[in-house]
């Protein structure tokens, strides 16, 4: 089984967690016969289950580049209740570590993230993808923390 994905002006094909492929796309009209079209992410497109994932114990170590039309106009949607369903959850990888400890790191979703944390929201939708402290290492290389 395998996702299309459609980003910007690129369609990434997943085959497997390990396998994928990369289409330059000039024209991103339908995709490939036989391609399944999946706008969700490649890390928790398979997850259905959505938690309420409380602010404070997110992880994000890595700088926002935040453009303030958007968190803007997410925060309106977030604020309508007829509309706010429409925000789609963030993703956030879930590593255990030493005795049991938990640590949520999240690297996506930073304008769905500022406009949580601007409208001082306990808690924001996230899809938790059970991850290793090998699979940090991918984001943060050397900086990893000793978690183990």
């Amino acid at each position: 089984m395998f996702h299309c994905v459609r980003c910007a002006s690129f369609i990434v094909t997943v085959f497997s967690r390990d396998s994928f492929r990369l289409h330059m796309a000039g024209n991103l009209g339908t995709p490939e016969k036989g391609l399944i079209e999946n706008t969700q992410s490649i890390h928790s497109g398979n997850l259905d289950e959505v938690h309420e994932v409380p602010m404070r114990v997110i992880i994000r170590p890595l700088p926002s580049q935040l453009e303030e039309d958007k968190v803007r106009s997410l925060m309106e949607t977030i604020q309508n209740p007829d509309e706010a369903f429409k925000v789609p959850p963030i993703d956030i990888l879930w590593i255990k570590g030493r005795q049991n400890g938990d640590y949520f790191y999240s690297f996506g979703g930073c304008h769905r993230y500022a406009a949580y944390q601007r409208l001082n929201m306990k808690t924001i939708p996230g899809k938790l993808i059970r991850s290793t402290v090998s699979d940090l290492r991918i984001y943060l290389g050397s900086s990893t923390p000793d978690l183990l």
